[in-house]
């Protein structure tokens, strides 16, 4: 299992997550989007049996990181998180995807353009 950690460098935790900090979550569930379509797993055998639905920034964001988010820190808002609840939230579901799928994403750093388009 590959490990990986959020890579922004705050002296308080209990800072908020800053505009590109934010950029970074969604370009990570944008990330994960790709991956796991890539991966021949769609909603469907992710989530829901009955249809094909491939993966979106926004499902990846609303279907496996939120229901993580909540279930760990009783927070629904990425806006009321700090670095560590993200990186606690960002292992927990980069664990349980890669131990079941096998799909692995790193998390976007700061010295990367987080308005890239994927090629």
């Amino acid at each position: 299992m590959m490990t990986m950690t959020f890579l922004f460098n705050m002296p308080d935790n209990d800072i908020l997550l800053t505009g590109q900090q934010r950029k970074a979550l969604h370009k990570f569930y944008e990330l994960l989007a790709v991956e796991l379509n890539s991966a021949g797993l769609d909603q469907r055998l992710v989530l829901k049996p009955s249809i094909s639905i491939p993966w979106t920034k926004e499902s990846v964001k609303n279907q496996l990181w939120r229901p993580v988010q909540d279930a760990m820190l009783g927070k629904h808002s990425t806006e009321d998180m700090n670095i560590t609840e993200v990186n606690i939230v960002y292992e927990a579901l980069s664990k349980g995807i890669g131990e079941k799928f096998k799909v692995h994403v790193k998390f976007p750093s700061e010295e990367e353009d987080m308005t890239k388009t994927l090629e």
